[in-house]
């Protein structure tokens, strides 16, 4: 007689195979839906597919036409394996490694040659033995040289294809005596593969590595500017402009809020992209040498900046908020330091992105620096010394990190005026609309102030010269 806990486990196994095909069905479907929204929100990645589809069936041509395959042999494979290894979303990447493996494999073929030509005159009992002292020498050295920092940086994947290569032809040569024929089928196949690479990369729908770093800076600036906004009206409970109190605090707020981490870990993106940029030729805009140490620095600056957003994001969402009574007292300077910095980052990411200098950028930072004189003059009146100091820390923390953050905006503000001026960002046409003052019939509100203070100034003028008239009198 079968057991109750037998007859369960059954009636489970059975259950789990029975819903196996839904299961199958809704992973299916969730792969298909991730799909989905990976080709739509960036479709140069589906074009990035099918151009390497395309290199690699360019390639093949050497196994399928006979008279190809009859001058290379096996040694074609290496096409298709460089286009495999090679072939980079960017066009940065994708140069870089084309690169490092072309030169690599040439410089690594021609030691390797000379390695065998000079391991052969030792005759058969030395040949292995220099052959294998060859082998470890330039392993050794070139494996201590990958970790150099730049060449860690830019030719790592070049040193790591010469130790292989080298190693590959040496030891290979032992047994074959036509290493030199070998080294030149294999180094002409790379360099077929990897010439694949680059023009499809560069000539059809390319993507620009300069161009994405670019485009990224410039973003991070204006997820800071939004996280200011966002933040002065979850702190200060301030509502938007037609909005109810019962909205305050809606979700687009909220992702504000959490912008800032992906300025947080965007280090090595920055890296990354500056690396591959570097091995762009000029294009547009962004010439051959472009100063895209500039760009990194303005990136580690936001990076800072988004430091101390982090710690105003956890007192946000801390337990203790301290006084209200003082918090009302510093929102409005507080306010318009946020608001003043936030223009300023919308402003200089703008500038980046339409690659024009920033006309009101410095005015906002001016006005925000006003503000922090304003608010530390506050801070420092005696009128504060009798309260209770634990009340006040939270608030005064959070006005430390504003303030931290307006000098962070000057700095970012100058990494971008220095970019505008070595990069020769254009000049905004502020001359489309016409001036009051060079129109004299024109009929607006805003050259009546100003004639009246130009009528004040010669006023006075002519009543000092009034004056000193009459004294002169008195004199003689």
């Amino acid at each position: 007689m079968a057991s109750p806990n037998t007859d369960q486990e059954k009636a489970g196994v059975l259950g789990r195979v029975l819903a196996l095909p839904k299961v199958v069905k809704e992973k299916v479907l969730g792969i298909c839906r991730l799909t989905k929204e990976i080709a739509q929100d960036d479709p140069r990645k589906v074009i990035h597919s099918l151009k390497v589809g395309l290199a690699i069936s360019l390639v093949s041509l050497f196994y399928y036409y006979q008279p190809l395959y009859e001058n290379f042999g096996l040694s074609a494979m290496w096409a298709v394996m460089t286009v495999v290894v090679v072939f980079e979303y960017t066009v940065g990447a994708t140069l870089g490694k084309g690169l490092n493996r072309t030169i690599a494999t040439l410089a690594a073929g021609a030691l390797g040659v000379g390695a065998h030509y000079l391991a052969s005159l030792s005759g058969t009992t030395g040949e292995p033995i220099l052959i294998g002292a060859f082998v470890f020498v330039q392993a050794a050295i070139a494996s201590f040289i990958r970790f150099f920092p730049k060449v860690k940086a830019r030719y790592d994947y070049g040193m790591l294809i010469f130790i292989l290569t080298f190693s590959l032809i040496s030891v290979s040569g032992f047994r074959d005596d036509e290493v030199l024929e070998m080294a030149h089928k294999r180094l002409s196949t790379i360099f077929i593969g990897g010439s694949a690479c680059v023009m499809i990369s560069i000539f059809v729908c390319p993507v620009w590595a300069g161009e994405e770093f670019h485009y990224s800076i410039a973003h991070k600036l204006e997820i800071l500017g939004d996280f200011l906004e966002a933040f002065v009206r979850e702190y200060f409970n301030i509502s938007k402009e037609g909005e109810s109190e019962g909205n305050k605090g809606d979700s687009k707020d909220k992702s504000f809020l959490e912008g800032y981490k992906k300025v947080l870990n965007s280090k090595s993106s920055d890296d990354s992209l500056a690396n591959f940029a570097r091995w762009e030729p000029g294009h547009g805009k962004f010439k051959f040498r472009h100063p895209w140490d500039l760009y990194l620095k303005t990136g580690a600056l936001s990076r800072q900046c988004a430091y101390r957003m982090e710690a105003l994001n956890a007192h946000l969402n801390s337990d203790i908020q301290g006084s209200p009574e003082f918090r009302c007292t510093i929102q409005e300077l507080c306010s318009e330091m946020c608001l003043e910095s936030s223009k300023a980052f919308k402003e200089l990411g703008s500038s980046i992105r339409t690659m024009t200098r920033p006309s009101s950028s410095d005015t906002h930072v001016a006005n925000a620096k006003a503000t922090v004189k304003s608010l530390k003059s506050l801070l420092e009146s005696s009128s504060w010394k009798e309260a209770d100091l634990l009340s006040l820390i939270p608030v005064v923390t959070v006005a430390s990190l504003l303030i931290d953050i307006v000098e962070f905006t000057e700095k970012i503000a100058d990494s971008v005026n220095d970019l505008a001026t070595l990069t020769h960002f254009d000049i905004k046409d502020t001359d489309k609309s016409p001036k009051p003052s060079q129109s004299p019939h024109c009929e607006c509100a805003e050259p009546g102030p100003k004639t009246d203070s130009l009528q004040l100034v010669i006023l006075v003028e002519e009543s000092a010269l009034a004056v000193s008239d009459s004294e002169k009198s008195n004199v003689v």
